[in-house]
């Protein structure tokens, strides 16, 4: 399943509306959807890496606005949309751990989340059923996840055509290790946090 989603992602980069889908992509995976929007972040901007920049900020701009919807979940509709949701990705044992984590490190949790492979939506969903600062969390998730999408953009702005048939050449390698990073992401949730 999480196979076929993924080509589905990639096809939006062969539309016209490659950058609307990349902004529904990235609000969605920040609150509720398993695919990160660096894969289509990375299609349009090999494709067009003079404007890898601009989907950054897109991706940037949706993730973030993903990341308030996240937070209002867990803030108003916990119990009808938010444990659901957890639920679905087998998160839910997680839960108490999580709010030890927002107790401990408090912005710090929702920046590290928003930077790596981790679930971010698992942190967005509990940050607002916790209560967790909202403006600390718009904080932490604008940097965290800006830092994570204009990475990846500017390294292909800056190498463009290098860097273009490096991915050309290891795409299907490197869409592997990403599906294999982002299971590890919640594996690490599952067992380890």
């Amino acid at each position: 399943m999480l196979s076929r989603l993924y080509g589905w992602v990639l096809r939006w980069a062969k539309t016209p509306y490659g950058t609307w889908a990349l902004f529904i992509l990235a609000f969605s995976e920040s609150s509720f959807f398993p695919i990160p929007p660096d894969v289509l972040l990375i299609a349009l901007s090999v494709v067009l890496p003079k404007k890898s920049l601009r989907y950054a900020l897109v991706c940037s701009v949706g993730s973030i606005l993903g990341g308030c919807f996240g937070y209002l979940v867990g803030w108003q509709f916990m119990a009808t949309l938010g444990d659901p949701i957890i639920r679905f990705y087998g998160l839910i044992d997680k839960y108490e751990y999580i709010r030890q984590l927002y107790s401990l490190y408090d912005a710090w949790v929702v920046g590290i989340a928003g930077f790596t492979p981790i679930p971010y939506k698992l942190f967005t969903i509990t940050a607002g059923a916790f209560r967790i600062n909202f403006m600390v969390f718009l904080f932490a998730s604008a940097v965290s996840r800006s830092a994570r999408f204009f990475m990846v953009g500017g390294l292909i702005y800056l190498f463009g055509p290098k860097i273009e048939s490096f991915i050309e050449r290891y795409f299907n390698a490197l869409a592997v290790a990403f599906v294999i990073l982002l299971i590890l992401g919640f594996v690490v949730i599952k067992f380890f946090i």
